[in-house]
């Protein structure tokens, strides 16, 4: 296969929603689809003892959350289809944000009884802001729900979004009876009994057939054909320029743990969604067609194996192939780096790869040379953009519970720090350490895993911070900015990559501040100009 052809089957999405919307499952069925599973393990239930094939942390089967992004690759019909799985509690929010910088489209799941909630609208806003081509799927039908015309408006209204349904439920929990697949025209009936396989439907070229009537029942039939009229009359037709460009989303229905609609989902998806995608970097913008590889890392993952303490970068490829035992240039570091055993994913089976191409996503072993930004070249120095860090929004002074344990603390503080699990702060006064996260669970999470996979123990301590400021001097020689220093120096700290931050403990305070300091620039976000 040529190298065109090798990126132009590549499809690389990740599907976002809000805890409990069915996300995990969905992926899960996905996998079914393309033979990359044979049986799919219910997420939450006791029963099957399986567990979800793409949940792998320990505090995830506890909780029956996902807390990292996992990757997942299968084949489907000639297409490679790479899936980043993110966590959808909002504890984990940073992680799903710099994920987005890795994929190319977007499945959003939405829940059918509760309609869109605060999660999404904020991952769907990142998205937006990015015109990343979205596909809406709204889950869980066989539960009773809100109306389908409702849900389209509130999806519209809520999200900001232009919809056009591509396929149409036939009534709704007790009364649920099939999907018509507007996009292929066939009708698909619900049984209930085909959970962990895949079933057929059957084609309708015209939905005025009798036939339709002995298949879903007359009552069932007439409402479908009001409805359907009304969804010719309202919504656009599916325009595939304008899905490219994030104007339009198509939206499909089923239930993802009845196995239902996840097809018809998929059939449209491997058609319409994009092959990978350029991407703007520092210098230029990055064509994947090129044939020199360039790829950035958006996620390290600390001990994917507890036997061995590994690292594990994920680079996603945006330009040519990335082959094994190759070296590269690291950009940051300024060195040539090779990788004798690249992973490619299967959550967590991982397989050595001779080479991967434009659209994947590659897991590089690291003993602690990358960060989350980093770079790979064939010898070009560029840098892509977009994956900054956040200000936390919750602050805790971390100290240690085991004298004895002083080393493996400090290591493992800082390879979390590495994978972006939260930020951490060393103040310039006294040298004491504040982690800082976007959501409290996060704390819970570093504790579990410092005494788990370090061996170190710690404590933790409120301290009031309201937000985390880089700060960029207009002059650092200047009286004002050596001022500021002197008085706000109980509140100064740095970064782990040394930039200097001020911790403010109200919105007053950086009011106060910034109007005092004016030559003193106050950042949100650590990357800036």
């Amino acid at each position: 296969m040529s190298f065109l052809q090798e990126i132009q089957k590549r499809r690389t999405f990740g599907i976002i929603s809000h805890p409990d919307a069915g996300k995990t499952t969905l992926t899960e069925k996905l996998l079914l689809f393309g033979g990359a599973i044979q049986e799919a393990g219910a997420v939450k239930s006791n029963k099957i003892k399986k567990g979800a094939t793409s949940d792998f942390m320990e505090i995830e089967r506890q909780r029956g959350i996902s807390v990292a992004t996992s990757v997942l690759a299968f084949n489907y019909k000639d297409k490679k289809i790479n899936i980043l799985d993110t966590p959808g509690h909002k504890d984990f929010a940073e992680d799903t944000f710099r994920t987005l910088t890795a994929v190319d489209s977007v499945i959003v799941v939405i829940d059918v009884a509760k309609g869109v909630e605060e999660q999404t609208e904020k991952l769907v806003q990142v998205c937006r802001m990015r015109n990343i081509p979205m596909i809406v799927f709204i889950n869980k039908l066989d539960r009773e729900g809100k109306d389908a015309f409702d849900l389209l408006d509130e999806v519209e209204q809520k999200l900001g979004l232009k919809v056009t349904p591509l396929s149409f439920p036939i009534g709704m929990g007790y009364d649920f009876k099939g999907i018509y697949n507007i996009w292929e025209k066939k009708i698909n009936v619900f049984s209930g009994d085909n959970k962990q396989t895949i079933s057929e439907g059957v084609e309708f070229d015209d939905i005025n057939n009798p036939e339709l009537d002995k298949l879903v029942g007359k009552n069932a039939a007439e409402t479908l054909r009001e409805e359907l009229e009304l969804v010719y009359e309202v919504y656009p037709d599916f325009d595939q320029k304008a899905y490219e460009q994030g104007q339009l989303q198509p939206v499909f229905f089923g239930s993802a743990l009845n196995n239902f609609g996840v097809k018809e989902l998929l059939d449209c998806f491997i058609e319409i969604a994009p092959n990978p995608q350029p991407k703007m970097s520092d210098t230029r913008l990055v064509d994947s067609k090129e044939q020199k590889l360039t790829g950035f890392v958006f996620k390290i993952h600390a001990n994917m194996d507890p036997k061995h303490r590994d690292r594990l970068a994920f680079v996603k490829i945006v330009s040519g192939t990335f082959k094994r035992n190759t070296p590269y240039l690291h950009v940051r570091n300024g060195k040539k780096v090779k990788f004798s055993s690249p992973n490619a994913f299967f959550a967590e089976k991982k397989e050595i790869v001779e080479e991967s191409f434009a659209g994947d996503i590659v897991g590089l072993h690291d003993t602690g040379n990358f960060k989350i930004g980093d770079t790979l070249t064939e010898g070009e120095n560029l840098n892509f953009k977009g994956i900054p860090s956040f200000s936390p929004e919750h602050f805790r002074y971390v100290n240690n519970a085991d004298p004895l344990k002083a080393k493996q603390l400090y290591k493992g503080l800082d390879q979390l720090m590495d994978e972006g699990v939260a930020q951490l702060f060393t103040l310039e006064m006294n040298g004491r350490r504040i982690i800082g996260t976007v959501g409290a669970l996060q704390y819970e999470v570093i504790q579990y895993r410092l005494e788990h996979e370090y061996n170190a123990k710690c404590t933790y301590e409120n301290i009031a911070v309201h937000k985390a400021c880089w700060v960029q001097p207009e002059d650092p020689k200047n009286e004002e900015f050596k001022e500021f220093k002197r008085v706000k120096q109980r509140y100064l700290a740095k970064d782990k990559q040394g930039q200097l931050v001020f911790l403010a403990d109200s919105p007053f305070t950086i009011q106060m501040t910034q109007s005092k300091y004016p030559t003193v620039k106050l950042h949100f976000t650590s990357e800036f100009e």
